[in-house]
Parts: structure tokens; C-alpha cells; sequence
């Protein structure tokens, strides 16, 4: 059943209703194509994850939730051209940590998250993979960490380029295992998983969702997963923290709209995200794939991002990581 703005207007609290009248467009939003820009490219979780949440959305609304790519800059670009588009609901940001990351990373950046955006929801979050080159000697974390001491600086990792969580999962591993290993940014993940496959980069922190597969393919060795516990897709594979303990580093997708976007509209889209990730036939693909839904309200999505920000600005000055 489609939902309407009628029923979530029944579940907002009293001030809501007695608030000012609500906008005649956000009264019958969506009634024309919405845009998701992803700002990272094609083939990774973002990308995936966004197309799968835009079919759902076309159907439950009855209209087109487009996808559109737009790389480069650590996400940098998308995103500023999300900030500058009216805020009326019919532009969206699908987006990750890579964004929390970057409030300390990138500080010189043309938009400020927390101000130039308004939360709307979380989809989901998934564990890395640390994988390695099959022609790499080390089979376990303790292998990989002895040969990086002992190669000091001349081991690589990729990742689809600065604050993405693949870059920072990197960092904090290299700042907890006291290594030097060569960041290799790349403009997408699927450039960064090509680098491995092909031996030019020896290690990457992928997403579970998008490489499990080819290591089990043997394309790629598995090394660790990067969760406090086992993932439950590769339960006899060790996690990073079984040897470096305390080492966590996820991967969490959302969605936001530029600032001033009509409460009536982000309600809307809270209760129609939350009703997707909350489907069983959803929740039941994604554990197979590795990834959990998440549901929060926009007051707690703000809340939970706000907490990312700080957690990943202390882990950019401990490891000293900047933007190549």
C-alpha cells in the first residue's frame, strides 16, 4: 500500500500539527521523477544498495526514483552538487561514512554536512574484507603485519579514494598494527577491487557485500573481516581485532536532503525508507549479501552521524591520514 502524507501526519507529534500549513508541493510529494545522486561510482555498495532502495521506492510511490553517478573527489563532487539543488525533495544524496569521515578529513570542503544537509535515513551497514594478492605470502593479519614491518613502506592498499571507509579502515589499520603501507586511491571501488585483482595494489578493505564472492572465487585471498565478531558469511575467517584488538571499521549508507527541505517531505521519505529496509524479503537478500538494515528517525540519524563525525576526526588525527 502506498503511503501517504495523511498517515504519517496522524503518527507526528502534536507540534507538528499545529504547525505552519503545510507547503502545496510537499502535500502531494512525490508527484514527478526524484533524483539519488551517488556520488561515488558504479558497482560498489553505494551504487548497489541505491538502486536497490530506488526500485522499491518507484514502486511504493509510484514514481521514478532515479540513480544517477556522479565519482570523484572522495564523493566531494556529488555531494556539493546535492547542496546546491532546491530543496524541495526531488534532489537526494545517497551517501556513507566516507561523508562523516570527511567533515575532518576534507575541512576546506564547499558544503558543511551537518549544515548544508537535513538527515532523512540510514539504509544499512556492512563488515569489510580485508583481502590480499593471491602472489601476497601472508595468509593471516599477524603474516601480513611481519612482512609490512619488514617491507616497511613498500606494501599497498587500495581504496576508492580519501575518507571513503576503505581508506580510513586502512589508516586505523595501519595506525594500530604500527605499519607503513602506501595508500592508493582510486576514483571508484570498482577501479580499487581491478587494482588487487590484478596485483598492482597487494592489499584492499572492501565491503563483504561486493568481495566476498571473488575471494571465494580465489580471485583474491581473505585475510580477515574487520567486525568485533565473525561475519556471518565467512564464519571460519578470523576478524582483524582476533589479532589487533579493538580494530573495528564498518561500512553505513543513508540517505539526505539539502537543507530547508520541507519537514512534511523528510517524514515522508523516513517512513517509506523505514518501510523497505524493514520488509522481510529485504532484510532476508541483504543478510545474504552481508548487509543489516538500519531504521532510525531523521532526529536519530542526525544524532548517530553527529557521533561518526567525532569518532573518525580522532582517528584522522591519530593516524595522521590526509587527502592525496
Amino acid at each position: 500500500m502506498r503511503i501517504t502524507l495523511r498517515s504519517i501526519a496522524t503518527a507526528l507529534p502534536l507540534a507538528l500539527a499545529l504547525a505552519a500549513p503545510v507547503p502545496a508541493e510537499a502535500q502531494t510529494y512525490p508527484n514527478r521523477a526524484v533524483k539519488m545522486i551517488v556520488p561515488f561510482g558504479a558497482g560498489g555498495p553505494a551504487d548497489l544498495y541505491a538502486r536497490a532502495l530506488a526500485k522499491y521506492l518507484s514502486d511504493e510511490t509510484k514514481q521514478p526514483f532515479v540513480i544517477e553517478n556522479r565519482p570523484g573527489a572522495g564523493a566531494v563532487i556529488g555531494t556539493d552538487a546535492v547542496a546546491k539543488s532546491p530543496a524541495d525533495g526531488y534532489t537526494l544524496l545517497v551517501m556513507s561514512n566516507t561523508h562523516t569521515t570527511n567533515e575532518s578529513l576534507i575541512p576546506n570542503k564547499p558544503y558543511d554536512l551537518m549544515r548544508d544537509f537535513v538527515p532523512v535515513a540510514p539504509i544499512n551497514y556492512s563488515d569489510l574484507l580485508m583481502v590480499v594478492h593471491p602472489s601476497v605470502e601472508a595468509k593471516t593479519v599477524a603474516e601480513f603485519v611481519a612482512l609490512a614491518k619488514k617491507d616497511a613502506g613498500k606494501l599497498n592498499y587500495a581504496s576508492s579514494g580519501p575518507g571513503t571507509p576503505y581508506h580510513m579502515a586502512g589508516e586505523l589499520f595501519k595506525a594500530m598494527s604500527k605499519t607503513d603501507i602506501v595508500h592508493i586511491p582510486h576514483k571508484a571501488s570498482g577501479d580499487a577491487r581491478n587494482s588487487v585483482l590484478s596485483g598492482n595494489v597487494q592489499m584492499m578493505l572492501d565491503a563483504v557485500t561486493t568481495m566476498t564472492e571473488l575471494a571465494t572465487g580465489g580471485k583474491v585471498r581473505a585475510v580477515a573481516t574487520t567486525g568485533l565478531t565473525r561475519n556471518p558469511l565467512t564464519p571460519d575467517l578470523p576478524t582483524v581485532a582476533e589479532t589487533i584488538p579493538g580494530y573495528e571499521a564498518t561500512i553505513w549508507l543513508g540517505v539526505m536532503a539539502p537543507k530547508d527541505t520541507p519537514k512534511e517531505v523528510v517524514a515522508y521519505l523516513n517512513a517509506a525508507i523505514k518501510k523497505v529496509v524493514n520488509a522481510q524479503e529485504v532484510k532476508d537478500t541483504w543478510q545474504k549479501q552481508g548487509a543489516v538494515p538500519m531504521a532510525m528517525t531523521p532526529p536519530e540519524f542526525d544524532a548517530y552521524m553527529r557521533k561518526d563525525i567525532d569518532k573518525w576526526a580522532e582517528v584522522v588525527k591519530v593516524s595522521g591520514a590526509k587527502v592525496q
